[in-house]
């Protein structure tokens, strides 16, 4: 069963998780962050970004290359800057040179060029701008044109290193005594074609998309359907501190049974078995073909070394492993986002689902995705958690492990915390985005809840129908259209607040909603109900939210006490 939740609900959590604007500090696939350095009284870093931030090798032939130097203290940006950029891949320096930016924000036209037969990559690359007056050596664009880079530089996938060393800053002929060196990364992905041949002697087309290295001994197993391949990896303690995320993905037709929607999955990693949140199955992005992202995050490579110890360390390979699993039919529930200042419906929808046999006494993967406007995932989302019980106690909370820089990481638009229930019975899982990116883009910022019901755990091999939200509540809710018209009445001022409230007793009393079987609550009800309620019946009456949500938004007011309705 799916229901939408109505903005109730979402402006009700933000009671719950307080909102702020963080000091950026994160990693993308397309951009990274250094640690910040002191300078003076300020403690200033640098940020790199690409755009776009998703490159696949031989897709794009101009980038941009956007390098900012700021005070994380202030997020200000430091003007009249001199940078030395350097490109590197695998221990190969690819390009070096001066620029010079007057705001502090560098753009840097970045073109891909291949057919470099040099031994030295680097004496391939060519470079566009005039020298700036000021700052001899360095490359500078006046008014709204970019420096260029052209070379061999993100014709092959995998992960680079943007090194860039402040020389200047507030003044472009102040040279500073000691150099700010920064490292960042960024990863360019490249797609590798391979079959493989079932036990039916069948040929499926699998891609795989590499965002680190290429890969190579790719073997299908017809006895479990598992397909595995090796790639180049560095183990040593001190190159991994530097990795960020290993990103790679696995392409398989849905039509294909083993990989079939719905699917569920295991993955390996040197013969380690991963968290479930480092893989993720992806449904959403191609009608015909299902992703399954290995997402292996810094902290996952340090469990793997220790668990492995020295004789993984000194290796230089990684081995993954991918096993499809029995299909599992889950339960799920969506909602839309809303601002947390104004309470406007904002482009993004939520979607939660669980499988229906953890319950109580378990530790319940929550399967958590975030779509835009057009139903496509969102990328890279900055979010935090909240589960509250039936007596407005919260269970559990996470925002991620930097208080100053909030957020969990959903790279590709999904993850799967695990959260343990101790108890049966009905929850709110509050869900608020800060950004996305780097710069916590606020586009899809919002908040929003969605009311769940936990069951008992049942055995893993059951087969058992999943749980449902409230089973007085029929599957598809139909509401007179009466009511409806009172809705967008109301919400203009039309008729007053008793008459809409007595079409809610009559809803009520006719079980059209439901309301649970305990006394009226008496939070924060008053004699004016809040102005941010007829905005969202306005909604419903306009067929922007359907009839569950209102249903159920309409509810848990109710029992809250936000709403009165006499006996």
């Amino acid at each position: 069963m799916s229901n939408n939740f109505s903005l109730i609900l979402a402006i009700a959590g933000i009671l719950t998780i307080s909102a702020f604007t963080p000091d950026a500090f994160g990693h993308g696939l397309g951009g990274d962050q250094a640690e910040p350095l002191t300078f003076g009284d300020m403690e200033v870093t640098v940020r790199t970004e690409l755009t776009p931030s998703d490159i696949t090798v031989g897709n794009i032939d101009d980038i941009n290359m956007k390098i900012r130097f700021f005070d994380t203290l202030t997020d200000i940006t430091l003007e009249k800057v001199t940078y030395r950029l350097e490109i590197w891949q695998a221990g190969e320096l690819l390009a070096r040179n001066l620029f010079y930016d007057l705001d502090g924000e560098l753009n840097v036209q970045i073109k891909p060029k291949e057919g470099c037969n040099a031994i030295d990559l680097w004496r391939c690359t060519i470079y566009g701008g005039s020298e700036h007056v000021s700052a001899p050596g360095a490359l500078f664009v006046q008014g709204e044109g970019r420096p260029s880079i052209t070379g061999p530089i993100f014709v092959q996938g995998g992960l680079y290193n943007i090194r860039v060393d402040i020389e200047g800053a507030t003044s472009p002929r102040t040279v500073l005594a000691t150099l700010l060196s920064y490292d960042t990364f960024v990863s360019i992905a490249q797609e590798q074609n391979f079959l493989i041949q079932t036990a039916n002697a069948e040929e499926i087309p699998v891609i795989v998309k590499t965002y680190y290295d290429e890969v190579e001994n790719f073997q299908f197993d017809s006895s479990d359907n598992s397909i595995y391949f090796d790639m180049p990896f560095d183990w040593s303690p001190d190159y991994v501190d530097l990795v960020q995320v290993v990103h790679e993905e696995v392409r398989v037709p849905k039509d294909f049974a083993p990989y079939a929607e719905g699917k569920q999955f295991k993955g390996y990693v040197n013969g380690i078995e991963i968290d479930q949140r480092a893989l993720l199955n992806d449904p959403y992005s191609f009608e015909d073909t299902n992703i399954i992202h290995f997402l292996i995050t810094n902290k996952d490579l340090k469990k793997i070394n220790e668990s492995l110890g020295s004789e993984n360390q000194n290796s230089d390979i990684m081995k993954l492993k991918l096993v499809p699993q029995s299909e599992v039919s889950k339960t799920s529930t969506e909602f839309y986002l809303v601002d947390t200042k104004t309470g406007e419906k904002v482009p993004t929808t939520v979607n939660i689902a669980w499988d229906g046999r953890y319950g109580a006494t378990d530790e319940i993967p929550f399967e958590i995705t975030f779509f835009d406007e057009n139903r496509d995932l969102i990328k890279d989302v900055k979010y935090a958690y909240s589960l509250i019980d039936a007596n407005n106690i919260e269970i559990e909370r996470n925002s991620g492990s930097d208080p100053n820089n909030p957020g969990i990481v959903a790279i590709e638009g999904i993850d799967i915390p695990k959260i343990y229930v101790e108890s049966e019975g009905q929850y709110r899982l509050d869900i608020l985005v800060y950004g996305t990116g780097l710069s916590y883009n606020p586009k899809y910022a919002g908040i929003g809840s969605a009311i769940i019901e936990i069951g008992p755990s049942l055995p893993k091999d059951s087969t058992l129908p999943p749980l449902v939200v409230d089973p007085m509540i029929p599957d598809t809710t139909t509401i007179p259209e009466w009511i409806k018209n009172n809705a967008g009445w109301w919400a203009n001022g039309d008729i007053d607040d008793n008459s809409f409230v007595q079409g809610i007793q009559w809803l009520i009393k006719e079980r059209i909603m439901k309301i649970p079987p305990t006394t009226q609550g008496i939070g924060a009800g008053g004699n004016e109900i809040p102005e941010w309620i007829k905005n969202n019946a306005g909604w419903w009456a306009n067929g922007d939210i359907d009839d569950n949500s209102f249903v159920q938004g309409i509810q848990w007011l109710i029992k809250e006490g936000i709403m009165k309705i006499k006996s």
